[in-house]
C-alpha cells in the first residue's frame, strides 16, 4: 500500500505542541476521505495509536508496520491509523524532555474525546462493524481517555471489541478493578491485551527517574483486576512499536 493511501484519522495541528492546549475545536479529520467510504459495511476495523516523538510521517510508518505485522498473521481486514500532536516540542533534548512528555500526556488524554468521537460517529453508520484498538507507548493513554469518555454513556455499552496494550505508559495499577477496570469492563466487548517487557530500557529508565510512575508496559498490572484483560510478557529488542508488534503471535 502507497504511503499516501494508508486511511487516517487525524488531529494533528489541533493541539498546541509547547503547551498541549486546544487549538481547534474540530473533532477530527479523515484522511484519504474515500477510503473511509470503503470500510462501510465491513466485518472489523483496526485503529492503530502511535506513541511520543512521532510526527506525522512518523505515525505513518507505525501504522504501515501494524498492518504489515498483521497481514503476516493472516489477519484480512482492514488496518487504519490515528495520528495525533505527539511530537510535543524538546522531546529530543533531556533538558526539556520531562516537560515534553507532561505536554504529550496532556494532548493524549485531550485526544481521548476525538478517538471517541470517532468511534460513535464510526459505529453509528456501521453498527455491526467490531472496532478493534492497538496502542504502543503513549497511544495507550488515548485509549483509556476514550474508554473513559465512552462510559460516560450506557448506549456505548461493548462498543470496541478488544484492546491491545504495548509498552504502555500508563500507571501500573490503572487497569485494577479500584481504578479503570470496571469501565474496560463496560466498553470493552471482548478482551483488553497488555503486553509488558521487564527489558524495556525506555520505560526502565522512566521508572527509575520518576517521570512515569510505576509503569504498565515495565512491571505488568498491579492489584486486582477483571478477567476480561490478559497479560502477556514479552522481550522486544527495545521500546519502538516495531520490535513490540514482532512478539504478536496471533491476532486478533
Amino acid at each position: 500500500m502507497k504511503t499516501k493511501n494508508i486511511p487516517r484519522i487525524s488531529t494533528r495541528g489541533y493541539y498546541d505542541l509547547s503547551s498541549g492546549e486546544k487549538i481547534k475545536n474540530n473533532s477530527y479529520y479523515l484522511y484519504p476521505k474515500k477510503s473511509f467510504q470503503t470500510l462501510s459495511g465491513k466485518k472489523e476495523i483496526v485503529i492503530m495509536i502511535h506513541g511520543l516523538r512521532n510526527d506525522k510521517a512518523g505515525a505513518i510508518q507505525k501504522f504501515m508496520i501494524a498492518q504489515k505485522r498483521l497481514k503476516q498473521l493472516e489477519y484480512i481486514h482492514p488496518v487504519i491509523g490515528y495520528s495525533y500532536d505527539s511530537n510535543t516540542k524538546g522531546a529530543h533534548m533531556k533538558k526539556s524532555a520531562l516537560k515534553a512528555l507532561h505536554v504529550g500526556q496532556k494532548i493524549a488524554k485531550e485526544n481521548g474525546c476525538n478517538l471517541s468521537k470517532f468511534i460513535i460517529d464510526f459505529k453509528k453508520k456501521n453498527p455491526n462493524t467490531k472496532i478493534r484498538l492497538i496502542g504502543h507507548s503513549l497511544g495507550t493513554e488515548v485509549i483509556l481517555s476514550a474508554i473513559k469518555k465512552l462510559a460516560y454513556s450506557s448506549k456505548n455499552q461493548g462498543i470496541v471489541e478488544s484492546v491491545y496494550f504495548f509498552g504502555s505508559s500508563l500507571p501500573s495499577d490503572i487497569l485494577g478493578i479500584k481504578k479503570y477496570g470496571k469501565l474496560l469492563q463496560k466498553i470493552v466487548r471482548n478482551r483488553v491485551k497488555n503486553y509488558y517487557s521487564p527489558i524495556d530500557e525506555v520505560l526502565k529508565q522512566s521508572h527509575k527517574d520518576g517521570s512515569i510512575k510505576n509503569p504498565l508496559g515495565y512491571l505488568g498490572i498491579t492489584g486486582k483486576t477483571i478477567p476480561k484483560i490478559i497479560q502477556i510478557r514479552v522481550y522486544p529488542k527495545n521500546h519502538r512499536f516495531v520490535s513490540y508488534v514482532t512478539m504478536l503471535k496471533s491476532f486478533p
